[in-house]
């Protein structure tokens, strides 16, 4: 199993970036995935998670409405368009899969659980 992210970088306040990730080696349908960030010396947390299969999906509350998870279950992607960006939006951006049936609401609370990690995209928000 592979996931290998593209995107992030620079953007000023109230800009857009697009997170991508794309999973290779496993069946969509039987995986869990999610959106991760950590920022300098803070902990790790869930902002966008996708239940097994896409079932459902959750988002972080400083994070609602702001961005969005789109996905297809046939290249087995998982985007993040983030919107709206503010300052305090600035970290490392991971993807992640678990290989369970579990919520989204689960994986945004269970990092550590997680199988597989991309290997992260720096984002930046500031003038």
């Amino acid at each position: 199993v592979q996931l290998v992210q593209s995107g992030g970088g620079l953007v000023q306040p109230g800009g857009s970036l697009r997170l991508s990730c794309v999973g290779s080696g496993f069946n969509f349908d039987d995986y869990a995935m999610g959106w991760f960030r950590q920022a300098p010396g803070k902990a790790r947390e869930g902002i966008a998670c996708l239940g097994t299969g896409g079932t459902t999906a959750d988002y972080r509350d400083s994070v609602k409405g702001r961005f969005t998870l789109d996905y297809d279950r046939y290249t087995s992607t998982v985007d993040l368009q983030m919107d709206n960006l503010e300052p305090e939006d600035t970290a490392t951006y991971s993807c992640a899969a678990i290989k369970a049936i579990v919520s989204s609401w689960f994986i945004c609370r269970n990092a550590s659980a997680m199988h597989f990690w991309g290997e992260g995209s720096p984002v930046t928000v500031g003038s």
